[in-house]
């Protein structure tokens, strides 16, 4: 495992904008998708910050528009989160303290598991496993924080011409 990046305050290391780049392998079938886009993490009154991804999803083929909002609450730590989905329900803890965390949520008859892991100030990533009677899936996100003249993860733009 490469080195970990401790982070003493959750929310104030994701707030701001991400490039975010995500494969998804269904293992079962061995077919494979792409995400590309942004995820901007905003202040939400009263503390804690709405989470935003948007971007293009390609899965065989075809490419559409995606999006997803988490909120990320303060937890009983400054870098300790408390991870729900838009309308509240719980997702995952997330206490990334040492650099690195692993989180499990079940979901109907399916485990999903995400291990995260702070390469530096500027690169995080995400690894969810997903199993269940009709998911067999992996999900690997990369994050690098958009700067002003902050060069982004060398991946093709949405929009970008297929090579």
């Amino acid at each position: 495992m490469a080195e970990l990046w401790p982070v003493p305050d959750v929310l104030a290391y994701l707030a701001g904008r991400w490039r975010t780049e995500r494969s998804v392998r269904d293992l079962a079938s061995g077919a494979e998708g792409r995400f590309e886009g942004t995820t901007v993490f905003d202040a939400l009154p009263g503390g804690g910050l709405l989470s935003r991804e948007s971007g293009a999803f390609t899965w065989q083929g075809a490419t559409r528009p995606a999006e997803r909002t988490l909120r990320y609450e303060p937890g009983a730590a400054p870098g300790i989160a408390d991870v729900r989905f838009a309308d509240g329900r719980p997702f995952h803890g997330l206490d990334l303290t040492a650099g690195h965390h692993v989180a499990d949520h079940p979901c109907a008859a399916d485990l999903y598991r995400g291990e995260f892991t702070v390469q530096d100030a500027d690169r995080w990533r995400t690894v969810w496993r997903v199993g269940g009677p009709a998911k067999d899936l992996l999900l690997t996100t990369d994050y690098l924080r958009e700067r002003p003249g902050f060069q982004a993860l060398g991946g093709l733009g949405p929009g970008s011409p297929e090579p």
